[in-house]
């Protein structure tokens, strides 16, 4: 490797020094990607199972005042994500709130936004959104576990570039006339 090939090494090296506080915070944000990848790519599968799970816990305690935590959610899921119960609609008609409110509807949340007057009755099906929210659940937060596995791989593909410089560096340090020249000038590389 000839002298561009060590100072551009050098370059990279101070630069990514700079970024990572040389190599102990380096070290301890690569393990940690590690950790976030592997989990990641572990629990990627296991979304699924959590989400059904906790989403039929949350439309139990559903009572369709937006009060509460668990309506809020629900009914701000369902319009944000054009969905209606777990699997459908006909969820709705197992939750304690159906059998309560006795009125043979849904939650107006589960109306399509381009339909006027809906009250969410079931004798007007067409009028509500016919997915289920759990799928598309489960398909957003897998995507973003995918954003998360990406962002982790790029930043270890950028500290294993600046592991590389510093190998370089460090494997010409003995036989380069110019790296002599920046130690003797003070220059700490």
């Amino acid at each position: 490797m000839g002298q561009c090939g060590v100072t551009s090494s050098k370059t990279v090296l101070v630069f990514l020094n700079l970024i990572f506080w040389f190599s102990v915070v380096l070290l301890l944000v690569f393990v940690t990607e590690v950790v976030v990848v592997v989990l990641g790519y572990i629990y990627r599968a296991k979304v699924e199972a959590e989400v059904n799970h906790s989403i039929q816990k949350v439309y139990n305690k559903y009572n369709g005042t937006n009060m509460d935590a668990p309506s809020r959610a629900i009914d701000y899921v369902q319009r944000q994500l054009h969905c209606c119960g777990i699997h459908n609609f006909s969820d709705w008609m197992n939750t304690p709130w159906f059998t309560e409110s006795r009125n043979n509807s849904v939650p107006v949340s589960c109306c399509k936004y381009t339909i006027s007057n809906c009250t969410g009755t079931l004798a007007r099906t067409g009028d509500l959104y016919p997915e289920g929210c759990e799928a598309l659940v489960v398909k957003k937060l897998k995507d973003i576990m995918l954003y998360v596995i990406l962002a982790a791989l790029t930043f270890a593909a950028i500290q294993m570039l600046g592991l590389l410089c510093a190998s370089v560096v460090l494997c010409r340090r003995g036989h380069d006339p110019a790296y002599e020249l920046l130690v003797s000038t003070g220059i700490d590389a």
